[in-house]
C-alpha cells in the first residue's frame, strides 16, 4: 500500500459526508479507514465550495490567516473575466484555523482553496481533506518552484500542495550590541555558546538569545539542520525518532546552555519577550526568514541596528539549515472546479503582480519559493532596518542549504503541542528539553496508530 491514499480527482467521486482515507493495510503501512462521520443536517446546510452563479463565471472560493491575501484576491479578480474568487479571513491554523477547515470537510463543504503550512500537509493529505495536485502541476510551475520546497509537499511522487514561500532559519542579531561589546557573528555552535558566556559577564542582565518555550516548530528546526529525522517512510511505515541521535545532540546542547543560564527560557511570541527585545536585553533571535519582517513590525524604534547572518553550524565543511515557518495552498476535496483552483494558486505563487499585492499590505520578508519572485521581493524591502543590508542575498544562500530528507509527521499539531507543554514544563524547572521530545513520541505512537497506521519507534 501507498503511503498516501489514492485521492479522487473529481469531486463527484467522493462521499459529500464522510472523509475519504487511506484504507487498509498491506505489507507494512497502514492506511487510514474509511470513517463514516454522519454529518447533522445542520451542519451541512450553505456549502462553501465552489458555485455556479447567474452570473456564468466560476465562482471559488479561498480561506487563508496569511496577511494580504485580500490585497491579492482584488488583484486576481480584477485580471478575470471567467473566474471570481470569494476570499474568506481565517484565524491562523493554531488558532482554529485547521479546526475550521476539517469540520468544513466532514460536512462536504470546505473551501476550493485553503492555505496550510507545511507541517500539516501530511496530515491534511491522510485525511482526504486535500487533494492530489500531481496531474494539475505543470513543468512550467514545477521548473519554477525552489525543488526544496516542493519535495516538503511531494510523496511518493505525488504533490499535495503548492508552497507559496519557504524560510530558512537564519540568525538575526543586534549589530550596535556586538559593537559595543566587540564580538564576532559566532559561525558555529560552539562559537556561539561562547559567545554566550561572553555576554552573560558582561552584560549580566542580557543573553545570546531566548530558547521558546512555545517554540516546537523552533526545535524541529534546529534539529532538522543537526541531521535529524523525525518522522521517515522507507519501508512503507511510519517510523517516528524524535530522540534520535542528531536530536539528543541539539537537545543536549541547548540544555547546557538552559542550565548555565546562558540563555533566556520564556515564550518569544508574548509581549513579555517582545519587550525583552525592546529593551535590548536580547542580542540575536533564531529564526525563520520571514521573522526580519517581523522584527521590523515590532520593534521599529530600532532600525539600523539588525543584521542578519547565516545559522551557527554544526560542521562549516557541510552547511546545512532547517526551515521553520512557510504556507503552501491546496485544493480540497470539495472543489467542483479543480483546474480553476490550481490556477488560481499558480498565480498566487508564481505572478508578480501577486506577490506586489500582497506586499502592498504592510512589511514582509518571506522568501519565495518561486525563484524568480526573489528579486520582486527584494524591490520591495527597506533595507535600512538592517544597516543597508541585502538580505535577499543572505536567504537566497541559505535556502540552498536547507537540508533534504526531512518529513512532516501525520499529526504535527498534536505532536507540536506536546513538545511545547514539554518545554513549558522544562521553563519551570520541571522538566528537560529531551524528556519533552521523549514525550511527544510516546504521545505519536499511539496517536499514529489509533489511525490505522503502521507505526514504529526508530532508534533511539
Amino acid at each position: 500500500m501507498p503511503v498516501f491514499p489514492p485521492l479522487p480527482k473529481e469531486a463527484s467521486a467522493v462521499p459529500r459526508p464522510a472523509f475519504r482515507a487511506l484504507r487498509t493495510l498491506r505489507a507494512l503501512l497502514a492506511a487510514l479507514a474509511v470513517l463514516p462521520l454522519l454529518v447533522a443536517a445542520a451542519c451541512g446546510g450553505g456549502g462553501t465550495g465552489a458555485r455556479e452563479t447567474g452570473d456564468d463565471r466560476v465562482h471559488l472560493t479561498f480561506w487563508s490567516a496569511l496577511r494580504g491575501s485580500q490585497e491579492v484576491v482584488d488583484a486576481y479578480n480584477r485580471g478575470q473575466a471567467r473566474v471570481h474568487v470569494d476570499f474568506e479571513q481565517v484565524p491562523s491554523g493554531q488558532q482554529g484555523g485547521y479546526a475550521k477547515l476539517s469540520n468544513a470537510a466532514r460536512a462536504g463543504n470546505a473551501p476550493d482553496v485553503a492555505t496550510i503550512e507545511y507541517p500539516q500537509v501530511p496530515g491534511f493529505a491522510i485525511d482526504g481533506v486535500i487533494r492530489d495536485l500531481t496531474p494539475l502541476v505543470g513543468e512550467r510551475l514545477r521548473d519554477q518552484l525552489l525543488p526544496r520546497a516542493l519535495a516538503l509537499t511531494t510523496f511518493e511522487g505525488r504533490v499535495f500542495s503548492v508552497p507559496m514561500d519557504i524560510e530558512p532559519m537564519v540568525f538575526l542579531y543586534r549589530r550596535d550590541l556586538f559593537a559595543r561589546h566587540h564580538l564576532r557573528l559566532p559561525r558555529t555552535w560552539a562559537r556561539f555558546e561562547e559567545t554566550a558566556r561572553r555576554i552573560k559577564r558582561a552584560a549580566p542582565g542580557a543573553r545570546i538569545a531566548t530558547f521558546p518555550t512555545d517554540g516546537g516548530h523552533h526545535l524541529a528546526g534546529l534539529a532538522w539542520q543537526a541531521g535529524a529525522r523525525w518522522f521517515d517512510t522507507a519501508g512503507r511505515t511510519w517510523t517516528v525518532s524524535m530522540t534520535d541521535g542528531p536530536t539528543r545532540k541539539v537537545a543536549a546542547y541547548w540544555q547546557r546552555l538552559i542550565d548555565e543560564e546562558l540563555v533566556f527560557l520564556n515564550p518569544v511570541d508574548t509581549q513579555a519577550g517582545s519587550a525583552q527585545i525592546g529593551r535590548g536585553e536580547v542580542f540575536g533571535k533564531l529564526t525563520g526568514a520571514w521573522d526580519a519582517g517581523g522584527m521590523m513590525a515590532a520593534q521599529p524604534g530600532q532600525r539600523g541596528r539588525w543584521g542578519v547572518a547565516p545559522l551557527p553550524r554544526w560542521d562549516p565543511a557541510h552547511p546545512r539549515v532547517g526551515t521553520h515557518g512557510g504556507s503552501t495552498f491546496a485544493v480540497t476535496k470539495d472543489s467542483r472546479h479543480p483546474r480553476a483552483a490550481m490556477d488560481f494558486i499558480e498565480w498566487q505563487v508564481s505572478s508578480p503582480q501577486a506577490l506586489r499585492a500582497r506586499l502592498s499590505s504592510g512589511v514582509s520578508s518571506q522568501y519565495p519559493a518561486a525563484t524568480d519572485l526573489v528579486a520582486v521581493a527584494r524591490e520591495a524591502m527597506d533595507t535600512r532596518y538592517f544597516a543597508g543590508q541585502d538580505i535577499y542575498a543572505l536567504f537566497r544562500r541559505e535556502a540552498a542549504h536547507i537540508s533534504r530528507g526531512w518529513t512532516w509527521g501525520p499529526r504535527m499539531t498534536a505532536t507540536l503541542k506536546t513538545v511545547q507543554t514539554g518545554l513549558a514544563r522544562a521553563g519551570d524547572g520541571e522538566g528537560t528539553v529531551l524528556g519533552a521530545l521523549d514525550q511527544a513520541q510516546r504521545s505519536a505512537l499511539p496517536d499514529l496508530r489509533s489511525l490505522g497506521l503502521s507505526v514504529r519507534a526508530g532508534p533511539r
